[in-house]
C-alpha cells in the first residue's frame, strides 16, 4: 500500500470516526454480529439512522454483512494483511473515542442484555406473539377481556396505581385487589377519578393528590406497584421507581409499562413528554438500582401504524422468592 492510499484511507476512516453514532455502532460490533433490529435494541434508535449509518460504515470497508438464515449479520473487519498496523491503529483511535461517549458504558450492559434475549428463544417468539396480539380481528378476543381473565385470577393485594389518571386501570384492579391507591399531581384529574369511582360504586379505591416521584403513600404499605405509561412524564424516573421500591411490602412486586426509547421529538409537546421512553437497560439499571430482584423486561405491544410506537414491561420483586423446601 502506497504512502499516498494509505493517509487517504486513514483520513476518511477518521472522518467517519467522528460521528458518535458510529463510534458506537463499532464499538459494540467489536464484540458481537448483530442485525439491525439488535442494534436498534441496544443504541435505543431508530432503523433508518442505524441503516443509513451501517451503509457508510460498510461502503468505507470498516464492517462487513453476511447472510445467516432471514438475518443480516454485521460485524466489524479484523485486522488481516498488509492492513493489520492501519487497522490497529483505527482500532486505538476508536477506543479513545468511545471513552469520550457516555452512552457507550449502557451500550455494553445492553448488548449483553441483548444477547441473552437472543438464545432465549422462547422469550423471542413470546415477544413476537405478544406484539401482534390484536392484529387481526377474531371475534371475543380483545386486551380488555384478557386482563379481565388475569384478574380474576391474581389476587393483587394492596396496589398503588401510581399516575393513575382518570382511574381506568384502577378500576380494573380494584375488581379483585383489597384496595387500590390512585396516585395522580393533578387536582383536576383527582378530583375527576374520585367521581367517576364513586359512581361506579367503587369503595375500595382511594385517590390522593401527589407527586408519583414522592407518592404520599407509607412505607413498606402496597402489594404492588404499577407505572402504567407514566414514568416518561417525570422529571426523575429513577427516583420514582426508587420510591416505589420504599412503599412495596418486603414480598411486594413492580409492573413498569412504558414506551420503548423512540425518536418523535414532537411527544415532548403533544403529550407533556419529559423522555422518549426508555430502553430496555435502562429500565432494568432504574430496577436495580432501587434495590429490586428477579428483574425482566420484554415488548409487549408494537403499533402498527406511524410513529410505530412500542410498548415496553419490566417487572421486579423487592426481596427474591424463598427457595421452595
Amino acid at each position: 500500500m502506497s504512502v499516498k492510499i494509505a493517509m487517504q484511507s486513514i483520513l476518511k476512516s477518521l472522518k467517519l470516526l467522528s460521528d458518535p453514532t458510529r463510534v458506537r455502532i463499532l464499538m459494540i460490533l467489536r464484540s458481537e454480529k448483530l442485525t439491525v433490529a439488535e442494534i436498534q435494541s441496544v443504541l435505543g434508535m431508530g432503523q433508518s439512522r442505524i441503516s443509513s449509518q451501517l451503509s457508510k460504515l460498510k461502503s468505507s470497508g470498516l464492517i462487513i454483512d453476511e447472510r445467516s438464515g432471514k438475518h443480516v449479520y454485521y460485524q466489524l473487519i479484523p485486522p488481516s494483511g498488509a492492513d493489520t498496523q492501519l487497522t490497529e491503529s483505527l482500532l486505538s483511535v476508536l477506543e479513545s473515542a468511545a471513552q469520550e461517549i457516555p452512552e457507550c458504558d449502557l451500550d455494553n450492559k445492553a448488548l449483553e442484555h441483548e444477547i441473552e434475549k437472543r438464545s432465549n428463544k422462547a422469550r423471542t417468539y413470546f415477544d413476537e406473539l405478544a406484539g401482534s396480539f390484536g392484529k387481526k380481528y377474531v371475534p371475543g378476543r380483545s386486551w380488555k377481556s384478557v386482563a379481565e381473565m388475569l384478574f380474576q385470577i391474581i389476587k393483587p393485594g394492596i396496589v398503588a396505581d401510581l399516575g393513575a389518571g382518570e382511574g381506568t386501570l384502577s378500576q380494573l384492579i380494584a375488581q379483585t385487589a383489597t384496595k387500590v391507591i390512585a396516585v395522580d399531581h393533578s387536582e383536576k384529574m383527582v378530583d375527576f377519578g374520585s367521581k367517576i369511582i364513586k359512581k361506579n360504586g367503587y369503595l375500595n379505591i382511594e385517590y390522593r393528590l401527589g407527586d408519583i416521584q414522592s407518592p404520599p403513600i407509607e412505607d413498606n404499605h402496597v402489594d404492588l406497584v404499577i407505572f402504567s405509561q407514566t414514568l416518561h412524564h417525570v422529571n426523575d424516573p429513577k427516583k420514582a421507581v426508587t420510591e416505589a421500591f420504599r412503599i412495596l411490602s418486603n414480598s411486594g412486586m413492580i409492573i413498569i409499562l412504558d414506551l420503548l426509547k423512540h425518536d418523535q421529538e414532537e411527544a415532548r409537546t403533544l403529550y407533556a413528554d419529559q423522555w422518549l421512553g426508555f430502553k430496555e437497560i435502562e429500565l432494568i439499571e432504574f430496577l436495580e438500582i432501587a434495590g429490586f430482584r428477579s428483574i425482566n423486561t420484554t415488548i409487549v405491544d408494537k403499533e402498527n401504524r406511524p410513529p410505530y410506537f412500542e410498548t415496553i414491561m419490566g417487572i421486579g420483586k423487592k426481596c427474591e422468592p424463598s427457595p421452595s423446601k
